[in-house]
């Protein structure tokens, strides 16, 4: 039973401070708006976000400026309802789009809210005061901005819904011609989950790329992926060497052979490129075929050396992808549903930790690739119950 949201009541958060110094503080939290719900917070999946924040205090050029609670992969329960709200009641499942658009601007106005610029997104440091995010009991959030789950979606699967919505715009943005090859490079999570919904939009093969071979050997073991390729590990020291390297990974991805036996890929009609780094973008240039696109999703190296006229000379396009819209109810379908060929979405959730304390643990777990034991890191999740006593 939900106590009464007449008053404020005291909550705790974990709030960071500096450069790994994270802190768990008490916080008043209000009742809900008119148009808002109150939710608790109970699982958090760490992003990549978080940890540079983490780390360095900074995302990129983006530096944190006032103390902030990181966080914004996130699902809860209701506990408070505002008085103008309808269809959702305290109990409620609930996945949380933690992105705030300002609703007026004319990128809002055609269903691109995603680059509103005056958009409020939960633990980034872009706009000032932050906006502060999901690691913390309770949040208020307008009510037009969470979604109700189905009893079979956990509240696990809840909180990746906001990385799988990166997966679903990229796709559409994407424009995947019928039984389309596909090339991800990066196997991390959200290089898994873009390779499974080019994989659910009906690309024929789908080809996972990463210097890490056991999460490439995941990705097509748990119906992510059909074609697994371990990147060797090689730098050039001039940019002629650099391009060198770049031409031969897009030759011998261009060996494999496509999904069902079809014969070799040759040149693929699209590239995800979830990693961020130059010599994978590179090698997606190649390895596009005339006319195809490279989908730019990581945000790694800010300024890249680039062979830009073999992408210009053959109508390569190059398309941004920044974080997503319109994608939730989606999501919501998607992990809905399961099947002998379906990516299991489940086991993108590697590592746990219960409890705001934990945070340092998490995150340092959150930054390595395999655990103590040697089980690949992919997602970590932050699990937070309520101290049940009212904190007032």
């Amino acid at each position: 039973m939900a106590l009464s949201q007449s008053y404020s009541r005291q909550i705790k958060a974990s709030v960071l401070h500096g450069a790994k110094d994270l802190r768990v503080e008490n916080r008043s939290i209000d009742p809900p708006l008119p148009n808002e719900l109150q939710v608790a917070v109970r699982a958090t999946g760490l992003c990549g976000s978080d940890l540079h924040y983490y780390k360095h205090y900074k995302n990129g050029d983006i530096i944190v400026r006032e103390p902030m609670s990181l966080g914004h992969e996130s699902a809860g329960v209701v506990v408070a309802v505002g008085s103008s709200v309808n269809g959702f009641a305290v109990g409620d499942k609930v996945a949380l789009e933690v992105g705030l658009p300002c609703g007026a601007c004319e990128r809002c106005r055609e269903g691109r809210y995603n680059i509103c610029k005056g958009m409020q997104f939960r633990s980034s440091a872009k706009a000032f005061p932050h906006a502060q995010g999901t690691l913390q009991e309770r949040i208020n959030h307008p009510a037009a901005w969470c979604h109700k789950l189905p009893e079979n979606v956990s509240l696990d699967l809840g909180a990746l819904l906001e990385p799988l919505g990166v997966a679903i715009h990229a796709s559409r943005r994407a424009q995947l011609p019928p039984n389309a090859t596909v090339l991800v490079f990066g196997a991390g999570a959200v290089g898994l989950l873009v390779a499974a919904m080019a994989k659910l939009s009906g690309a024929g093969t789908v080809i996972i790329a990463d210097i890490d071979a056991g999460r490439v050997d995941f990705a097509v073991k748990n119906g992510f992926a059909h074609v697994p390729f371990a990147v060797q590990l090689r730098r050039g020291e001039t940019t002629e060497q650099m391009l060198d390297i770049a031409r031969d990974t897009a030759a011998g991805i261009g060996k494999l052979n496509k999904s069902g036996g079809q014969g070799p890929v040759g040149e693929v009609d699209a590239v995800f490129e979830c990693t961020g780094v130059p010599s994978c973008l590179q090698a997606a240039i190649f390895a596009t075929r005339n006319g195809g696109r490279i989908m730019l999703i990581g945000m790694g190296t800010p300024v890249q050396t680039l062979p830009i006229s073999a992408a210009a000379l053959r109508e390569v396009d190059l398309v941004g992808v920044f974080r997503y819209a319109n994608t939730y109810p989606t999501g919501i379908e998607v992990v809905s549903k399961s099947g002998p060929d379906y990516p299991d979405f489940s086991k993108l959730v590697t590592h746990r930790y219960s409890g705001l304390e934990s945070a340092v643990e998490a995150f340092d777990m959150a930054g390595r690739t395999k655990d103590e034991s040697g089980k690949l890191v992919l997602k970590v999740v932050m699990e937070v119950e309520e101290d049940d006593r009212a904190r007032l």
